[in-house]
């Protein structure tokens, strides 16, 4: 796993790109809604490796593997807390096979669905979670980790204590936030952040917010509380229910590049997509930094 200090090197050569979303791509390829992402992945690797190696050729620098809720915890609901470890390294190892040129990050979050997450009283329990899931990332190889979309400063806190145990030093953390920028907790992102970055976060940031609403103004104002390097990985604009339940998002890759690239100019460095996103959007990013 790379240090942090390795990881800031990388970016002495300018700004890093990250992958877009995974799930409502694998959904295209033909995932069922609600199922374990995990479960179904391991079942059905080729969908998988085709999604990542595209990403690869679009120019990302980071592949997120499919580890978004590999948790003992969540696990549970589909009898796997017991594998939990098994199944973070063979996961991490098939982005690797899809993406050999590129750094993979083991991908963590919330876990407000199956706890109440927020309350200090659940420390032990989130840190416990995260642990085991660290340690099979590490296992597989992964040459860093990714705690997106989380919600209360609790679980980074935990993420933080976890993977300071299991040896895991570079670490990104990334927050959804309300419209008006808060957090779910209620709190100011910027101090939040900046705490996380004194505690020794490689990298902080946002991802699962709406490009089109409040971005590069929220870089802006992150950028005054964030010395080091600032992630930015929002969704394609906000969406609209199609017929069938699943969400429709508005942008195009270019629009979505313009966006992003104003973002970069007010000082994020660490760029990439969520919800709403694929290859072609990570594909229009590059070619709006003209890399």
């Amino acid at each position: 796993m790379l240090t942090r200090e390795q990881f800031h090197a990388l970016l002495a050569n300018g700004p890093l790109l990250l992958d877009g979303a995974t799930g409502s791509n694998l959904q295209k390829a033909g995932m069922p809604k609600g199922c374990c992402t995990e479960q179904w992945v391991l079942n059905n690797p080729d969908a998988l490796v085709a999604l990542q190696r595209r990403y690869a050729e679009s120019g990302s620098d980071i592949i997120y593997a499919p580890t978004f809720q590999a948790q003992p915890i969540a696990l549970e609901k589909v009898g796997l807390a017991g594998r939990t470890e098994e199944i973070n390294k063979k996961l991490v190892e098939l982005s690797r096979s899809a993406a050999p040129g590129c750094l993979i990050a083991g991908d963590l979050t919330t876990l407000a669905v199956y706890c109440d997450s927020w309350d200090e009283g659940n420390f032990d329990l989130l840190v416990e979670n995260y642990r085991r899931q660290i340690a099979g990332l590490l296992a597989g190889g992964a040459d860093l980790l990714a705690a997106e979309t989380l919600m209360y400063p609790t679980e980074a806190e935990a993420i933080l204590t976890a993977a300071e145990l299991e040896g895991a030093e570079c670490v990104l953390y990334t927050f959804t936030m309300q419209p008006d920028g808060a957090l779910f907790s209620g709190r100011e992102v910027g101090p939040v952040l900046r705490e996380l970055e004194e505690s020794g976060a490689a990298a902080v940031g946002f991802n699962c917010v709406a490009a089109d609403m409040m971005t590069p103004g929220l870089v802006s104002r992150l950028r005054r509380y964030v010395k080091g390097p600032l992630v930015c990985k929002p969704n394609a604009g906000v969406p609209v229910i199609g017929a069938d339940g699943i969400p429709v998002y508005p942008q195009t890759p270019e629009e979505f590049a313009k966006i992003v690239l104003e973002c970069r100019e007010n000082g994020a460095n660490i760029l990439g997509g969520c919800c709403g996103t694929a290859p072609e959007f990570i594909a229009a990013v590059r070619a709006a930094l003209g890399a």
